[in-house]
């Protein structure tokens, strides 16, 4: 199924993410937690770019998986790091190869101890170029791009991210899936934004259910998300009792999702960072698919 099908249907799509392991064992918990959350149905899954091994095998490799052991459409993502036109133009042949039909095309971060991204020989400077690309390449594949409500964390210009998204849309993008935000008003703002600058694919909001002070302050760090006031003096008395953080971030996000769903989003997609518990306590809250 490609992800655009899934955002245009009658009852809102529901979609996981998930991090590349690093290790055997790892790659283990992986496929035991996408197993554990197929029972909910899930429309499309995707897991981040980097994996083990090389980058390229290792990235169809776990979409191939998903696909055909699974029974899960895979939402592959590709990015401009290390990559020129004719490496890219072999990937997206061996992707097509494998029947895969969804790619979410990213510019991606610079390597570690980088500050800034600098496009490989004959590569690809812009992710609107990547898609440009693959959409010349391959016209009938679905192609997502990244959204961010509070703007990109190198800028933090919310205008000019959403020009910038307008490029990446006018350039074959069918869709747009949201960096990780915790207070609903920041997405509801953009997709105001977004309309009112012609964009009017599906933007899919990204949710990521707060399970460790450690974790959701690493990804603050990364993508400059805003904690509210009242969720950050709950998570700030309750510091050293996980459980309780857990149980915190868990009810945060069931707010959250049942918000955004009564706004009318065509979808929710969610950041689960390899864990099963945690979506799978909010699913059967939110109480909306029927588990296989």
């Amino acid at each position: 199924m490609k992800v655009i099908e899934a955002l245009i249907k009658d009852a809102p799509a529901l979609s996981f993410e998930f991090f590349p392991p690093k290790t055997p064992e790892q790659e283990k918990n992986l496929f035991d937690v996408i197993g554990k959350l197929k029972a909910f149905n899930p429309d499309f899954v995707s897991i981040t770019y980097g994996a083990m091994g090389t980058t390229k095998d290792k990235t169809i490799h776990y979409a191939h998986k998903i696909k055909k052991e699974y029974a899960l459409a895979p939402l592959m993502h590709l990015t401009c790091v290390a990559a020129d036109r004719h490496a890219m133009e072999e990937l997206l042949s061996a992707v097509a190869a494998e029947g895969i039909e969804n790619i979410l095309a990213l510019r991606g971060d610079p390597p570690d101890g980088e500050k800034d991204f600098t496009p490989p020989k004959d590569g690809f400077k812009y992710a609107r170029d990547l898609v440009s690309f693959i959409k010349k390449k391959y016209p009938a594949m679905c192609v997502g791009v990244a959204g961010f409500p509070e703007g990109h964390p190198s800028t933090r210009d919310i205008e000019k991210d959403i020009l910038y998204l307008k490029e990446k849309v006018d350039a074959g993008a069918d869709f747009v899936i949201t960096q990780l935000f915790f207070d609903n008003l920041f997405f509801i703002k953009f997709v105001e934004k977004c309309r009112k600058a012609g964009i009017s694919v599906p933007i899919i909001p990204g949710l990521m259910p707060i399970t460790s002070l450690k974790q959701i302050n690493k990804m603050i760090g990364i993508c400059g998300a805003t904690i509210p006031k009242e969720l950050s003096a709950e998570l700030d008395k309750y510091k050293d009792d996980a459980e309780a953080i857990k149980k915190i971030g868990e009810a945060h996000t069931v707010k959250q999702a049942k918000e955004l769903l009564s706004a009318g989003v065509s979808g929710i997609h969610y950041f689960v960072m390899n864990q099963s518990d945690p979506i799978s306590q909010i699913l059967s809250t939110l109480n909306l698919r029927e588990q296989g």
